[in-house]
């Protein structure tokens, strides 16, 4: 087994603390050539396609990577801004906003982001981060929802990074957050924005991305983090059980997933005569092509095809300040007992008694 070298020492240099926000990841251009690559790393997951390696490499390199990447690629560019991948640059404006929220609480963090498939990489960041003194480090994946697929993922990944690391730093993680009251109300808060301005439809869909029933059946906890979610946040919203319905999209193969299936629900609804509804993806924290073009475009098209009359697609979290709060105050419970100013070695409750101090002190002068 081989060992990075170790960065430089620099003499003097404080010990320090680190997050690294991680999220799905996302092709560098909207080309064939770049979909091939990005989604040759994506299928290649284990973790992802739990079918035998000498049964589905063969399908992935001789069939799939040869004719999916070009529409893919078509699906992309639909949704592509002129700074590039929505997803990339949601993630980057969370990270620049998450390092400003907790500087404001006074704790001088490094903050990073990283993509699981594709730039940058995980290792490449938790590198950066141990160069610039990092001993602490909190991986941060960018699911609410627990899954194999996604936050186990992202911790192979990590621990793939460990192996080639000689001095490890401390390292936690964070394993969901479907359930957390901060990210809840941002969620309710975006829903109550969109109904202030637009008015409500008879039925909120909530579509969260979708996973192989055998998951489910082997232990998975995914779908029910997903309807929790939902149960919470109809509640926060004041709806019954005839008001919403949670569904599952984004299926690929001919295996049975997760039901019900986002579009099949939304022809059925609009056949039933429901004229208008609105749709949120609550286990996407960012837009990206699962929400913009497969919700926002193609899941309207199934809408109105069969009769319905208005589709509103409610955004992700993104940017917005309730979502940012919230994902500080989640860092700042996984971050208690570890030191998050530079050089700070002393125990939470004593740097309670400082800032106190310090405020005290400030006040009298």
């Amino acid at each position: 087994m081989s060992v990075a070298k170790e960065p430089e020492y620099q003499h003097g240099q404080p010990p320090r603390t680190g997050v690294l926000l991680v999220n799905l990841g996302t092709p560098e251009a909207p080309t064939p050539a770049a979909l091939r690559r990005y989604l040759a790393q994506f299928l290649s997951d284990t973790r992802v396609v739990e079918i035998p390696r000498l049964v589905w490499l063969p399908i992935l390199h001789g069939i799939i990577l040869r004719v999916r990447p070009a529409k893919s690629a078509a699906k992309y560019a639909s949704v592509w801004t002129k700074e590039g991948s929505p997803l990339r640059v949601w993630t980057q404006k969370q990270t620049t906003l998450l390092q400003g929220f907790l500087g404001e609480s006074g704790h001088q963090l490094i903050v990073r982001h990283a993509m699981r498939y594709g730039q940058p990489s995980i290792g490449s960041q938790l590198s950066a981060l141990r160069a610039e003194g990092a001993q602490r480090i909190l991986i941060v994946p960018l699911y609410p929802q627990y899954s194999a697929a996604t936050t186990a993922s992202v911790m192979d990944d990590v621990f793939a990074w460990g192996r080639q690391t000689r001095a490890l730093p401390e390292l936690r993680h964070i394993n969901h957050f479907h359930d957390d009251a901060g990210y809840l109300d941002a969620l309710a808060d975006s829903v109550k924005a969109h109904w202030a301005a637009n008015g409500r439809a008879g039925k909120l869909l909530m579509s969260f991305h979708g996973m192989p029933e055998r998951t489910l059946l082997l232990g998975d906890p995914y779908q029910c983090e997903c309807l929790k979610t939902g149960r919470l946040l109809a509640e926060r919203l004041g709806l019954g059980k005839d008001d919403y319905i949670v569904t599952f999209q984004s299926r690929f193969g001919k295996a049975k997933w997760l039901q019900p299936y986002t579009e099949p629900t939304l022809r059925a609804l609009a056949k039933q005569g429901q004229q208008r509804v609105d749709v949120i993806c609550p286990g996407f924290v960012s837009d990206c092509i699962e929400t913009l073009e497969e919700i926002a475009m193609e899941g309207k098209q199934a809408f109105m095809d069969e009769g319905g009359k208005e589709f509103n697609y409610i955004p992700c979290l993104n940017g917005q300040m309730s979502w940012i709060r919230a994902l500080s105050k989640l860092v700042e419970r996984h971050l208690q007992g570890w030191p998050t100013l530079a050089g700070e070695e002393v125990g939470s409750a004593e740097l309670a008694q400082q800032r106190e101090r310090a405020k005290a002190s400030g006040s009298r002068h």
